[in-house]
């Protein structure tokens, strides 16, 4: 019989690797998870939170879709996770930050400029949520990088029309932050409110505060109004 990866894995974390952490792990059992971020990050395996972050249990609230995309808060994209998931962090957990990270090379954003399989009929209705910050070009790996960085500034538009997030932001209880990670790289761009653009993290002032009021493009650049 083939061996099960998997449940190799598992067995490994259980008596290698959780021991390293139990205490913590009882700790977050006995008073509770207390996440300081809610981090809304694309579905793509190649984006792993915890490694670009350095957390470790307990630290993030983590939030994956296909596209990192926020639904609306008027529930007209109908039920979704991402945005229960919002609202618990924000109401019950009580954040400070949020992040919305994409990523090079998103086949999301690919998506948007191509065609969906017939058969994905969820996938097609979810993707509108990022039709706003395609640009009326042909779909080179240029116009594919700005398009991946105009869709996080769009969801951290989105995340503003949320009730919790706006005033919270507003009182300076709660940041927003827009990260693009480019893979082969392996660095954060981080959206600067300032310049309107997005800054290599090893050049950035800060890892992105909000608000974000609507963006215009200028000269190639994703710029607020």
């Amino acid at each position: 019989m083939p061996e099960d990866e998997l449940l190799a894995r598992l067995r490994s974390f259980h008596h290698d690797a959780f021991p390293l952490y139990r205490e913590r792990f009882e700790e977050l059992v006995a008073r509770g998870q207390r996440p300081t971020t809610l981090f809304i990050g694309c579905s793509d395996s190649r984006l792993v939170p915890y490694l670009l972050t350095g957390a470790g249990p307990g630290e993030l609230f983590l939030v994956r879709n296909v596209g990192a995309f926020v639904p609306p808060y008027d529930g007209s994209h109908g039920h979704h996770g991402t945005a229960a998931a919002i609202e618990f962090a924000v109401l019950s957990l009580a954040v400070r930050r949020i992040v919305v990270c994409g990523h090079s090379h998103c086949g999301a954003i690919k998506a948007l400029y191509g065609e969906t399989p017939e058969e994905a009929q969820n996938l097609k209705r979810w993707l509108d949520l990022g039709r706003d910050a395609l640009l009326p070009m042909q779909p080179c790996a240029e116009v594919l990088r700005r398009t991946e960085q105009r869709a996080v500034v769009l969801q951290l538009e989105r995340l503003m029309d949320y009730p919790m997030v706006r005033r919270r932001v507003e009182q300076g209880e709660l940041t927003l932050h827009g990260w693009h990670f480019v893979i082969e790289d392996g660095e954060v761009h981080v959206f600067d409110v300032d310049s309107g653009g997005f800054v290599p993290a090893s050049k950035a002032q800060t890892s992105g505060t909000g608000p974000y009021p609507p963006y215009v493009e200028h000269d190639g650049q994703v710029l607020v109004d």
